[in-house]
């Protein structure tokens, strides 16, 4: 299923700007970033909620906050890609 992650997390201190490239970082080994804070993931339901509660256990509940858009499998039909930035097919091999 493809999920989408978007966050916010606050960065006025320092503990907020390693909050954010902590989230970032555990986002990025579950998908792709498609905007600065937001990610889309293809992940199964056990990935699923092993990623929340990573997450959950990243933030700091009264500064920060976390969205999860569950897009299902059938998920091609639900995304319109406008403006810069390839469409990538996150289910596609990556080649290096």
């Amino acid at each position: 299923m493809l999920i989408l992650v978007t966050y916010d997390v606050q960065t006025s201190t320092t503990g907020g700007a390693k909050r954010l490239r902590h989230v970032a970082k555990k986002c990025g080994e579950y998908g792709i970033r498609v905007q600065n804070s937001v990610f889309e993931c293809v992940v199964d339901a056990t990935q699923y909620k092993q990623l929340q509660l990573a997450l959950e256990k990243i933030i700091d509940p009264e500064k920060d906050s976390l969205r999860f858009y569950n897009l299902g499998n059938k998920y091609n039909s639900k995304v319109i890609h406008i403006g810069a930035k390839e469409t990538l097919d996150v289910e596609a091999p990556l080649i290096f």
